[in-house]
């Protein structure tokens, strides 16, 4: 993938054949935020992408071309609507089709000026990919079972310190709290997950589940 060309300025780390992640500078964040590539069957899929403002010239032209190595329908999935990003330009660029969560659907079209599909947690999505769901309604966890892997948008966050924790409950609803929220992802425990790939933060490339475990304790 564009790692192999693609270093100045930008994160990019393979984390496993055909799955990577790279870092973007979020000038609303004031920090560097963290996208997930995957090859699949359907095509290349992106997950909350973001083009680094650092050098999106050399990152346009690598993904330029893993876009055409791997073939296919370039998809967009989105884990909640405030990481739209950079959906618009891939959807210019390689008329992406960008899914959407139905709760949050209005939202994400009107930040990316387009969502061609909406999904519900269990509905099927490009690459074998599956979505669950969590207490904040307009958010999801995406898991990628062919990596092990899980890649949450804002409910869950690096902790500094190798693992990962819940976000704050003021970024949650009046309605739910840590509890509602930790009940919530107590399903992805029967997952074997190894890896958990957040926005905000270090990733958690090995012993995932027991980082989860840890974090909704």
């Amino acid at each position: 993938m564009f790692g192999s060309v693609y270093r100045r300025g930008v994160d990019v780390a393979e984390i496993d054949a055909g799955l990577w992640r790279w870092t973007g500078y979020h000038e609303e964040w004031k920090e560097d935020v963290g996208s997930v590539f995957c090859k699949t069957d359907d095509g290349v899929v992106v997950v909350d992408p973001l083009v680094p403002p650092e050098d999106a010239e050399r990152f346009w032209r690598a993904l330029d071309r893993d876009v055409r190595r791997v073939g296919g329908q370039a998809h967009v999935l989105v884990t909640v609507f405030w990481h739209v990003r950079s959906t618009a330009a891939l959807v210019e660029r390689y008329s992406a089709r960008v899914w959407a969560l139905s709760t949050s659907r209005a939202a994400v079209e009107r930040r990316s000026g387009v969502v061609t599909d909406v999904f519900r947690p269990g509905d099927d999505l490009p690459g074998g990919i599956e979505a669950f769901r969590s207490a904040r309604r307009t958010e999801v966890v995406f898991w990628i079972p062919r990596h092990r892997a899980l890649v949450p948008g804002d409910i869950l966050l690096g902790d500094g310190t190798g693992g990962v924790r819940m976000c704050p409950e003021s970024w949650l609803s009046d309605t739910s709290g840590h509890p509602e929220l930790a009940a919530s992802l107590r399903p992805l425990l029967d997952l074997p997950v190894r890896r958990i790939l957040v926005s905000h933060g270090d990733p958690v490339l090995e012993n995932g589940r027991d980082a989860l475990d840890a974090a909704l304790a």
